[in-house]
């Protein structure tokens, strides 16, 4: 246990910023999920508001520093990559 009160407010804020780090990543992990089942078995429509909503979350993310703005960019280029191969049409 934290014995000084410097230890102590770090604490608290460490628990703070984890509580808010975690929504922000749960989120994102979500909406990738979805785009991810909505791109493999939906609507070209839907698939892509699934993937907006995704790139959106990943950008509130990675502009609060929860994730880094590559890893944010990195995956955003994958989940559009997904989706421009199930818009691609069949030849």
């Amino acid at each position: 246990m934290a014995n000084t009160k410097s230890a102590i407010k770090r604490i608290k804020q460490n628990h703070k910023r984890r509580s808010r780090n975690r929504l922000f990543t749960g989120r994102a992990r979500t909406y990738i999920k979805q785009a991810r089942s909505t791109i493999a078995n939906g609507t070209p429509e839907d698939a892509r508001t699934a993937t907006l909503n995704a790139i959106s979350a990943l950008d509130k993310a990675a502009e609060k520093g929860i994730i880094h703005k590559n890893n944010a960019a990195r995956r955003k280029s994958r989940l559009m990559h997904r989706l421009a191969q199930m818009e691609k049409p069949e030849a």
